[in-house]
């Protein structure tokens, strides 16, 4: 058996370079090529990135905190018609708040069980209805109520959002 010696040019095959940056030439470069600068991919600091990237829509001036909110969402839920469902991101446009989607779930969540919100008609932006552990089986019964609607599912647990999407 044969011992390589440590340090010894070509002694390691799994080294990046035996070559020190003295003799001008790179490990990333080819053997026996200079390495060669490259200008950098991204614009320099003067070019305008604006007019390269879409502006997102501003938030509304007025932010609704609180119980304001639980209450512009639960109105907004209480419209959504028999046999017809919306998705959280939608309830929260229409409750004055976009891309607040977590805050509908959170509201319909600790909503009490003996409450007039027909909770059971919002889904998530798949078409499909939320599971989760922390629910208690409020999942199953909210697929039950929609199907009691009309409401129908696929094999997949999905619904043609296209076809049961309330739009007001």
């Amino acid at each position: 058996m044969v011992l390589a010696k440590v340090g010894v040019e070509g002694s390691n095959p799994f080294a990046r370079s035996n070559l020190s940056a003295s003799d001008g030439i790179s490990g990333h470069s080819r053997p026996g090529e200079a390495c060669v600068k490259r200008p950098p991919k991204w614009p320099r600091a003067g070019v305008d990135l604006a007019s390269r990237f879409p502006a997102r829509k501003p938030l509304p001036a007025v932010t609704l905190k609180g119980d304001a909110a639980a209450e512009a969402i639960c109105a907004v839920v209480r419209r959504i018609p028999c046999g017809w469902v919306a998705t959280y991101g939608q309830v929260a446009t229409m409750a004055g708040m976009p891309r607040r989607a977590r805050l509908v779930g959170r509201v319909l969540q600790h909503l009490d069980s003996k409450t007039n919100v027909p909770w059971h008609r919002v889904v998530n932006a798949k078409g499909e209805v939320s599971f989760s552990l922390s629910r208690n089986g409020g999942d199953i019964l909210q697929r039950r109520l929609l199907e009691k609607e009309g409401v129908e599912f696929d094999a997949n647990n999905r619904m043609d959002l296209e076809r049961n999407r309330w739009r007001d």
